[in-house]
């Protein structure tokens, strides 16, 4: 089982940024796809983005491609997410998790991916 840990969520004005976080217990990120997700309240769980395991591939839903940015860093075992010129509808916790081992970065679906971390909130006020 590996532990994921979210930070970096926060109030930020429309416009604004804020760089995501997503922390493993164990060396995962090296090997894994990685996924980040978001679920607004009433709102299923969506797709926001997705890193392949070599992190040569990214892939981004169309509502937050040109203004986020996934990335990794395999010595601090950490998957970023930088997330740029925020809108109100970008409000939501946001939510990492490991996809296929050696896997790339084209799973979509919530139910590909495992080891979900516990969210961060993020709140972008208009």
């Amino acid at each position: 089982q590996v532990l994921l840990v979210e930070s970096g969520g926060g109030l930020v004005q429309a416009g604004g940024s804020l760089r995501l976080s997503c922390a493993a217990s164990r060396r995962t990120i090296s090997e894994y796809a990685m996924g980040w997700f978001r679920q607004a309240p009433g709102k299923e769980r969506e797709f926001v983005a997705a890193i392949s395991w070599t992190g040569a591939d990214t892939n981004y839903a169309d509502s937050v491609k040109g203004r986020f940015t996934v990335s990794k860093d395999n010595a601090e075992n950490t998957v970023y997410l930088q997330a740029n010129r925020l809108k109100p509808e970008d409000t939501a916790v946001y939510y990492c998790a490991t996809g296929k081992a050696y896997g790339g970065s084209y799973f979509r679906s919530p139910n590909q991916y495992n080891n979900w971390g516990q969210g961060t909130q993020v709140t972008v006020s208009s």
